[in-house]
């Protein structure tokens, strides 16, 4: 029986989430590919009886990039609402409560489908990252309610398989030969080269590499600044997509591991990869020969948190029965909190899993390896400069955290771009960021960015000031609210923002919490300035744009400008929706 499973995903973890179900589907005999919306031809879905959506929800309530297309043709008006009468379907969300457009994408894709007739096999599932046992705490359930009830209304049975080939495998790894043996070199640049950009990747260098925060700051925070091609274009407001590596340290702890449980492979393997399996297409990545360590530098995410899958294939050759016993427990929904407790609180790497369990390592296969590791995922940052000036800068806050265990924890992506050294070679994509910005250059426009929320909106007002030499005005338009801790250490392109202020290309209003024994933040400001901001946002049509941390700010910021408008919470809405008042935050 046929069963098409489509997802949207920008991160990754839909398309784990979809893969799941596409192993799962396996052992009721169903047959049919797991695909980005986007790789499907849409137009076909007519066709379809039976598909599964898994889509996760970005910037401000919207799809993943990898599902646009998908959706605005699903969106059109000319379509029947017939259209979908023979489909049949079930949709899961990924989200974040701490967002107020909570899995909007989810939410969205199911109702224009019932819209076009299609029929619900079971609710939508609405999975919560903020949930103690994440996305799983739905996930599962959602899932085990869908099989049984494919049960129930198609006749499909569970097929019986031998215990150790309980999880479908993907792909299939041939070692070649050592590279060194045949003197084949290493081509960093091509492997860079074959991730799965939607568009072609560029290629940026860097050109200085500065730390904005005082040495005495808890938090190191960098400016990069990266030299362009002419042909290279943004606009403000557009972000910058960079595929970060891992580490050389986290590189040698790997091989340095599997040396010592003696597995059958170098870091000059030659290894190719195929797909196993008709339905399970071979990403890009993988589709020229490549080195164990060129997949374990690029491609395999080393510093990942393991879900149920990873514990599932460390048991399969595992022949200590305790050590398999405590592996498979994690795999049930009973084990779910040891497995929160041993993982996510403390925020353990697979390598240090790896570490954990020794009879499994031992017997670990490359096959088994490729299985196991999870892509690195493309990061993004806000680009905080404007085309005229010749440079593209990020504002990166570099992660670095401890937990209970003795190794601080480290984001990927930013310590990889902190440790940059100048005349470093990167590629990434430019993409149009989610904020629109007035038509109508003489609307007014309230920006809010804390900390390295600020890094968008000083490309606006780059954009403004290197257009615009002289400010024949007496009125400025652009009222800018910034926040850090203190004016002398964290005060993000602190020359450039006082620079436009004092030239009134800006209004600035600064909150340094930690200047005084009270605390102020940016929403204490923008209530203070509510007989300014008031007359602009209801007489003048002004624009609110807010960016920075999803955790408090964006809340208290929008009940600050309630306040400002007469605690008029249906105005606040309607310029919600009209895009008049925006929020692009994060995690």
């Amino acid at each position: 029986m046929h069963l098409l499973i489509l997802y949207g995903s920008q991160t990754g973890t839909a398309q784990d989430v979809a893969e799941q179900l596409w192993r799962s589907s396996k052992k009721f005999g169903f047959q049919g590919p797991v695909l980005p919306m986007d790789d499907f031809p849409i137009h076909k879905l007519v066709e379809q009886t039976l598909v599964l959506f898994v889509t996760a929800t970005t910037g401000d309530g919207d799809e993943p990039d990898n599902m646009r297309n998908s959706w605005k043709f699903l969106l059109r008006r000319s379509l029947p609402s017939n259209s979908l009468e023979n489909l049949q379907y079930a949709c899961l969300g990924l989200g974040d409560s701490s967002y107020a457009k909570f899995n909007y994408a989810a939410k969205k894709l199911n109702k224009r489908l019932q819209q076009l007739g299609a029929k619900q096999i079971i609710p939508v599932g609405l999975c919560d990252d903020q949930h103690d046992h994440g996305l799983s705490a739905v996930a599962l359930p959602w899932m085990n309610q869908l099989w049984s009830q494919l049960q129930q209304s198609l006749g499909v049975k569970a097929i019986n398989e031998p215990e150790n080939d309980s999880s479908v495998f993907k792909w299939h790894c041939k070692q070649i030969n050592d590279t060194k043996e045949n003197g084949l070199k290493e081509n960093h640049n091509d492997v860079q080269l074959l991730w799965n950009y939607k568009d072609a990747p560029e290629k940026f260098v860097l050109k200085s590499n500065k730390r904005s925060t005082d040495p005495s700051h808890f938090q190191d925070v960098r400016v990069l600044e990266f030299a362009t091609s002419d042909s290279t274009n943004w606009y403000p407001g557009d972000i910058l997509q960079v595929q970060p590596h891992n580490s050389k340290e986290q590189v040698e702890d790997f091989f340095s591991w599997a040396q010592e449980h003696k597995l059958d492979f170098s870091p000059d393997t030659l290894v190719e990869i195929s797909s196993i399996h008709d339905d399970m297409p071979l990403p890009k990545c993988y589709s020229q020969p490549l080195t164990v360590k060129e997949m374990a530098t690029y491609l395999w995410d080393l510093s990942f948190r393991p879900r149920q899958r990873a514990f599932e294939l460390l048991a399969l050759n595992c022949k200590d029965e305790l050590e398999k016993e405590k592996l498979l427990e994690f795999t049930t929904s009973e084990g779910l909190d040891d497995l929160i407790n041993y993982i996510n609180r403390p925020r353990r790497t697979i390598l240090e899993v790896l570490q954990d369990f020794r009879h499994s390592s031992s017997k670990l296969t490359l096959n088994i390896l490729v299985e196991l590791f999870t892509f690195i995922q493309p990061r993004s940052f806000s680009i905080a400069s404007c085309k005229e000036s010749c440079e593209l800068d990020l504002l990166v806050a570099v992660v670095e955290y401890k937990t209970k265990l003795s190794i601080p924890r480290l984001g990927l992506c930013s310590n990889w771009l902190k440790n940059l050294e100048p005349g470093s070679e990167i590629y990434g994509c430019i993409k149009s960021g989610t904020m629109k910005l007035p038509k109508n250059n003489s609307t007014p426009l309230i920006v809010v960015g804390p900390g390295t929320g600020i890094a968008p909106f000083r490309s606006i007002i780059q954009s403004i000031y290197l257009n615009k030499l002289e400010n024949t005005s007496s009125e400025t338009n652009l009222f800018v609210f910034f926040g850090c801790r203190n004016s002398n250490k964290d005060f993000h392109f602190q020359k450039d923002l006082q620079k436009w202020h004092a030239e009134k290309y800006i209004c600035l209003y600064c909150a340094f919490s930690r200047d005084q024994d009270n605390k102020i933040y940016v929403q204490h400001l923008i209530e203070d300035n509510a007989n300014t901001l008031k007359p602009l946002i209801m007489g003048k049509g002004a624009y609110i744009l807010v960016s920075g941390s999803s955790k408090n700010m964006p809340k208290s910021v929008k009940e600050a400008f309630t306040k400002v408008v007469d605690n008029d919470e249906a105005l606040i809405e309607q310029l919600i929706k009209t895009k008049r008042y925006q929020e692009e935050t994060w995690s």
